[in-house]
C-alpha cells in the first residue's frame, strides 16, 4: 500500500486497527512510535547495484491501556513526517515486535489493516542459475491423437 492510499483510507474509517497474519489483532491502545523514510542502496547477487525505499511506520504498544489512536490523528501524524521529512508517495512498511521485530508490508480489507508477511527473494535469479519452476502438466490433458508404437520416439 502507497502513502496515499492510506491517508485517503485514514480520511474515511472510524477506528484503525492492525491485524496481524495469523488473524490476531495488534492490541488496540498501540502507539505509532516512528513514521519515516528508509532507503536502501544495496547489491544483488548478481551484481546490480539497487535502490530501495519505503515509508516506515513503527508500532508499539505500552502499559496505557486507555490509548486509543483515532484515524485523524494518525493522518497528522503522516502530514507532519510528510512536510519535515520531504516524503513522497512510497510503498509502506510497518515495524512491529512479536518475538523480534517483523517487517509487514500493508493492505486493507474494507475493514483493517492487514500486516502480511513480507518475503525473502533472490533478484538476479538468471545470473545465479536458479532453475525454473517445472511446468506440472496432467496426462490426461496430453494430445490423445499421439500414438506411442515401438521406434516412433514418443517413449
Amino acid at each position: 500500500m502507497k502513502l496515499s492510499q492510506i491517508k485517503q483510507l485514514l480520511s474515511k474509517v472510524e477506528t484503525v486497527n492492525f491485524q496481524l497474519p495469523n488473524g490476531t489483532f495488534v492490541p488496540e491502545h498501540f502507539h505509532v512510535t516512528e513514521v519515516g523514510l528508509i532507503s536502501k542502496k544495496f547489491i544483488d547477487c548478481g551484481g546490480t547495484v539497487r535502490n530501495e525505499t519505503v515509508v516506515n511506520f513503527q508500532l508499539w504498544d505500552a502499559n496505557d491501556f486507555e490509548h486509543r489512536l483515532k484515524p485523524k490523528k494518525l493522518l497528522d501524524i503522516i502530514q507532519l513526517s510528510e512536510k519535515v521529512l520531504g516524503i513522497e508517495d512510497f510503498e509502506i512498511e510497518v515495524e512491529y515486535q512479536n518475538t523480534t521485530i517483523g517487517k509487514y508490508d500493508l493492505e486493507f480489507n474494507g475493514e483493517n489493516f492487514e500486516l502480511l508477511n513480507k518475503q525473502t527473494a533472490c533478484l538476479a535469479q538468471d545470473d545465479c542459475g536458479i532453475p525454473t519452476e517445472k511446468q506440472k502438466v496432467k496426462l490426461s490433458d496430453m494430445n490423445n491423437n499421439a500414438s506411442c508404437v515401438p521406434g516412433g520416439k514418443c517413449c
